[in-house]
């Protein structure tokens, strides 16, 4: 019997074990049902043949498994999460959100598209392999986090430790959504981002703005000010100096793969809620992937209710972020940010509230190659190849701290509603992960 032919076979008992899964809650937010689930997660492996050990972190404990099938083979890292988003069924769910329903061909769970039903596909791929064929063509690591929903706080250091034990040659995730067309994905990268707070207080306390207007300063204008200062008002370049200076530019082969993404500029402008959005697919995928960004993501002060107020605000807040590309470092862009405040504004208060370090791994790579072509087989149709994720995600912690290149191949539908009520991922993509896992061993370990 071929995998095809088993893989049909066992059709039922691949759901019946996801639903096992799906129904034991873990809310690392809340710290509710991790450690049962991590325990029923090691007693699967080690019925597959994986030689499963709970790792304890800071937080909550690290599943990890190995088989180490030959002191040559190639070795895999395959990493994943097994914790959850809340879910009550009064948040708008057609079904009880822990409990998993099949309706349409699809299931309706938390944790059924993220990241749940993708990390079961890994396993039931690697337990149908092997039942096939006897062993696996590669040296396969899993490493299954507890706290991707909450942040991942502990990732980097618990990388950082066990660098030894982690040790591979190509890291392969699957998690998020297929592209909007249903057409394969692979993702090569993922911005970064850097979040400060600037607080301009200029009075004790807010003024009349008739009484003492002229006299006492606004610090809303002067808040206003300075973020005008940070970028151009004609093509949103940033103004600091030295933000772009180790920007990494595309490659000709980036370039190629990001001429190829699908593009409907109608679609994208309804996306992002706009009446037209005006640009090529070039820029809009450019922009998306390759370019760093400078955006207001709040701003607060004076009197924001019905009716008027007529006053002088005594004091103004601004949040921004930056999402940072390849080549950025957001130590020193958050040195930099600081360098011009000082310079514009010294009496504004600046506070870092978080940062993440960008990641991209080369499409030029002889390994994404492989990858891609074994993902195009699996599906029988070329996948969408991204250079990078407008968001951000911890990736770095796998091209920086290991030092290895990192492939994203998401299995779940593109409307599975992760972190939504209803969350869900179609059988056929469920079923689809299993096979794809399959054909991406088989053709790194040639």
């Amino acid at each position: 019997m071929d995998i095809e032919d088993l893989m049909e076979s066992r059709r039922e008992m691949y759901l019946e074990q996801l639903f096992t899964v799906l129904r034991q809650k873990s809310i690392s937010a809340q710290n509710v049902g991790i450690r049962e689930m991590a325990a029923m997660l090691k007693d699967l492996m080690m019925d597959i043949g994986i030689a499963t050990r709970l790792i304890e972190t800071n937080g909550h404990p690290v599943v990890y498994g190995e088989i180490l099938s030959k002191p040559d083979a190639f070795p895999l890292l395959i990493y994943g999460h097994y914790d959850v988003q809340p879910a009550e069924l009064e948040d708008g769910w057609d079904s009880p959100p822990f409990e998993p329903t099949v309706r349409d061909g699809r299931i309706y769970c938390r944790g059924a598209g993220d990241n749940k039903g993708q990390l079961m596909a890994q396993l039931m791929a690697v337990k149908t392999y092997l039942d096939v064929c006897g062993e696996l063509p590669l040296n396969l690591k899993f490493m299954f986090e507890g706290e991707e929903e909450s942040g991942s706080p502990h990732l980097a250091e618990f990388v950082e430790a066990h660098r030894d034990l982690l040790a591979c040659d190509l890291v392969y995730t699957s998690d998020g959504p297929l592209h909007e067309t249903g057409l394969p994905m692979v993702v090569l990268g993922v911005r970064g981002m850097l979040y400060v707070e600037l607080t301009c207080q200029t009075a004790k306390w807010d003024n009349h703005s008739g009484n003492k207007g002229n006299i006492a300063p606004n610090p809303a204008m002067q808040l206003v000010q300075l973020i005008a200062s940070m970028k151009d008002g004609e093509d949103g370049r940033v103004l600091i100096d030295g933000f772009y200076d180790n920007v990494n530019e595309p490659t000709a082969v980036e370039l190629e793969h990001l001429k190829r993404l699908p593009y409907d500029p109608a679609q994208a402008a309804r996306q992002a809620g706009l009446e037209v959005l005006g640009m090529d697919a070039q820029t809009y995928y450019r922009r998306l992937c390759y370019e760093p960004t400078l955006n207001i993501c709040g701003f607060t002060s004076g009197y924001g209710g019905a009716g008027s107020k007529t006053i002088i605000p005594s004091k103004a807040v601004a949040k921004i972020d930056m999402r940072l590309v390849a080549g950025q470092d957001p130590d020193d862009i958050y040195e930099k940010f600081c360098r011009h405040v000082k310079a514009q504004a010294p009496w504004v208060e600046i506070q870092h509230l978080g940062d993440m370090k960008p990641s991209r791994t080369s499409a030029d790579n002889p390994l994404i190659q492989q990858v891609i072509t074994a993902v195009e087989s699996a599906y029988r149709n070329s996948p969408v190849v991204a250079p990078a994720l407008g968001g951000s995600l911890p990736d770095y912690v796998w091209t920086q701290v290991l030092g290895v290149p990192s492939a994203l191949v998401p299995y779940a539908n593109s409307d599975e509603a992760n972190h939504s009520p209803n969350e869900n991922i179609g059988i056929e993509n469920f079923i689809s992960g299993i096979r794809c896992l399959c054909h991406v061993m088989e053709r790194l370990g040639r």
